[in-house]
């Protein structure tokens, strides 16, 4: 069967050092194997063009298994003379890897979250304390029990309720980003008779019975409907579908956890619509019509949404808008478009506005403060360096987040005043060797 990209990578790694190993004969040269031609007429937009390998997207036709186990075999062959020095570059790359580790504990409520590994096993163990980092561990998810029998297995959101007693996880058994959404019980570790399938984006109301998510279509993948489910009733209440084939929905929860964003997105344009999260049970409803080649995206602070927009700002711009009158017509300047700054992220706390933004090629973050319109950057220590914000979910605080790394410092995550301008490191890879 297919091997993994990054065995592939390795492969060809590899296959330009074969020079330093000893040739084979023309006689003793495998033979690649040769797929068949069986061409298939496709007709799109009235273009019509033939595929002669399109069979090969068959996964249950045996003739597709026993080519790429030929393929495979080829590779085996071709690949035998470099097997010592595969191993000695394997080992050499895991020598770098710190395989028992743990990620930056996330704060949410009374409890701090992280996952870690362990050496030897392929998973993480996502777990959580309660009331500080010295507190006894509280496994939520061990992924190696979880992946007992499967062949592939892959965890992509693990997202507690606010109360933190509900955890809404999705796993992929199949390699083919086709997500089962799940909920434990974190008092009792039991699952919840719920379960759904193709799920791509997840959010909880605060009202911790509520469960919003996306689904994508079974043939294309698109992220096409929005689900909204109470714990307990029989079935979930489709309450969107996006019909144009080109946008995706992604589904996002402000930060003061007062609304639910659903944005349709396509490559050059975007339409937001909002649920309030207090009466989960509401319509969604438009901020602002699609329009072509104008994006937007939103935020909240007390009654209004702050909407970080390209339209007639090609950097971006952010203005301000009534919940009440969400529309362009409506929409109030509140950080001008800079020909020479590009603003990548925004985010609305209680006190404070935070922009990610890029300039001369770099990442920076600039903290505002809404009161008084002063603003400072994040300092950094080097000339070259990557950095932006990470996860933040408390919207009261004056501590935020972010990630920074260059090509000397390894990937760090750090907490930030915004207050004191004070950094302190809660994470950063070790590199051995």
């Amino acid at each position: 069967m297919p091997r993994s990209s990054g065995l592939h990578d390795l492969n060809l790694i590899l296959l330009l050092l074969m020079s330093n190993c000893a040739p084979l004969t023309a006689s003793e040269a495998p033979k690649p194997p040769v797929a068949t031609k069986i061409p298939k007429k496709i007709v799109t937009h009235s273009d019509q063009r033939v595929d002669d390998y399109f069979w090969l997207r068959e996964k249950t036709n045996p003739a597709v298994t026993a080519y790429l186990e030929a393929e495979n075999a080829y590779t085996d062959a071709v690949m035998a003379p470099t097997r010592p020095l595969q191993e000695k570059l394997y080992r050499e790359i895991l020598g770098h890897l710190k395989e028992t580790d743990s990620s930056a504990p996330l704060q949410r409520g009374d409890y701090f979250y992280y996952a870690r590994t362990e050496e030897g096993k392929s998973y993480p163990i996502h777990c959580r304390k309660h009331g500080s980092l010295e507190a006894v561990e509280e496994v939520i998810l061990d992924v190696n029990q979880l992946a007992q029998g499967h062949k592939f297995f892959q965890v992509a959101v693990a997202l507690p309720t606010v109360d933190n007693q509900l955890l809404a996880f999705s796993t992929d058994t199949t390699g083919y980003r086709q997500f089962t959404l799940q909920i434990k019980d974190l008092r009792t570790g039991k699952l919840l008779p719920e379960k759904f399938e193709r799920v791509d984006g997840v959010a909880w109301a605060p009202d911790n019975k509520t469960i919003f998510f996306v689904t994508e279509d079974p043939i294309t993948k698109r992220a096409d409907s929005l689900y909204r489910h109470v714990l307990g009733s029989a079935e979930p209440e489709r309450i969107y579908f996006e019909p144009d084939e080109l946008f995706d929905l992604r589904l996002d929860r402000s930060l003061d956890k007062k609304f639910i964003f659903l944005t349709s997105e396509s490559k050059l344009s975007t339409e937001v619509r909002f649920i309030s999260a207090e009466d989960p049970k509401g319509a969604p409803h438009i901020i602002q019509e699609r329009e072509p080649d104008h994006r937007y995206y939103a935020s909240h602070r007390d009654g209004f949404f702050y909407l970080r927009t390209n339209y007639k700002a090609k950097n971006y711009r952010i203005v301000k808008a009534s919940i009440g009158k969400p529309s362009k017509e409506n929409w109030k300047e509140y950080v001008g478009h800079d020909p020479a700054v590009k603003i990548s992220d925004f985010e609305a706390f209680q006190n404070y506005d935070v922009l990610a933004e890029r300039f001369d090629g770099l990442d920076r973050v600039r903290i505002v403060d809404p009161a008084t319109n002063a603003s400072h950057l994040i300092a950094v220590p080097e000339p070259v360096y990557s950095m932006g914000l990470d996860i933040n979910v408390d919207f009261t605080t004056k501590v935020l987040r972010f990630y920074y790394q260059s090509l000397v410092s390894p990937f760090s995550v750090f907490n930030y005043d915004m207050a004191r301008r004070e950094r302190t490191l809660l994470k950063q890879v070790e590199v051995p060797g």
